[in-house]
């Protein structure tokens, strides 16, 4: 006779938002790569202006990418750069 354990699993807010971050970015990334633009002079026109024209309608990567908040990106952004 097994032991029925309760087990509860832990996850990490800020490592899953971040997960959906880095989903929605590499999204993006790829739908501007698909249509021959230069995808990170692309990206970091928008976070600089947020200007959603920056960003292709392709792959609906404008809707996805104006789901992301510019401030917590960029803090991510910041933070894995320094590898905090």
């Amino acid at each position: 006779m097994q032991k029925n354990e309760d087990k509860t699993l832990m996850f990490s807010i800020k490592t899953e938002k971040e997960r959906e971050m880095r989903e929605a970015l590499q999204s993006v990334y790829n739908s501007l790569k698909e249509k021959g633009y230069n995808p990170i002079n692309q990206i970091v026109g928008y976070i600089l202006s947020e200007d959603p024209t920056y960003i292709t309608n392709h792959n609906n990567a404008r809707v996805i990418i104006r789901k992301i908040d510019r401030d917590e990106l960029l803090k991510v952004l910041v933070q894995n750069y320094l590898t905090l």
